[in-house]
């Protein structure tokens, strides 16, 4: 995937919280006739993660790299001399603080690009839950027919997001089974 497109892929650092601006700003940039052949594509890598806030289940996008987007560019000519324009370009764009590399950029190889790309494709087909949980680990049910009992995780399915508790009921042990979001460690 990534051997097929020109240019390679850089890390750039960008202030906290700015990261979708950057790219945004570098992806209109692009479109201008200077920058257009040095400066490829940008992207922010996220994921779609699933939490509860005030007893609702919401959907957000996290990011892999808090701070961090990747760019495509063509940063070096035929010599292996950085191309100042293309450095400049993306260097002097509001919210950019450098490059993983400083003044010689580093160019990640095609195996990290195509992971972080996958993992990215992959958030965007089935949102995981926020939290993992560990078996064996005890935890209280805020929400459902058992809320406010404790149980002790038996199962974790995180492709569907549901955890089997042990709950304990009249004295005797009862399999329950929950959503991720309806629960809380204790």
């Amino acid at each position: 995937m990534a051997e097929q497109d020109p240019g390679q892929w850089y890390v750039v650092q960008t202030l906290s919280g700015h990261e979708f601006k950057v790219c945004e700003k570098l992806l209109r940039l692009r479109k201008s006739e200077q920058a257009e052949e040095h400066l490829l594509d940008a992207q922010v890598p996220t994921e779609k993660v699933s939490e509860v806030r005030r007893g609702k289940k919401i959907t957000m996008n996290r990011k892999f790299f808090p701070g961090y987007i990747l760019v495509r560019a063509r940063m070096y000519d035929e010599s292996k001399k950085v191309i100042s324009d293309a450095w400049h370009y993306i260097r002097q764009t509001e919210g950019v603080i450098g490059f993983i590399g400083g003044e010689h950029p580093v160019a990640l190889s095609n195996q990290e690009v195509e992971a972080v790309l996958m993992q990215t494709q992959q958030g965007e087909e089935l949102p995981k839950p926020k939290i993992d949980f560990n078996i064996g680990e005890t935890v209280t049910i805020k929400d459902g027919a058992f809320e406010n009992f404790e149980g002790s995780v038996e199962n974790v399915d995180p492709e569907r997001g549901k955890l089997r508790l042990s709950v304990t009921i009249f004295g005797r042990s009862t399999p329950v089974e929950v959503e991720y979001w309806q629960v809380e460690r204790s």
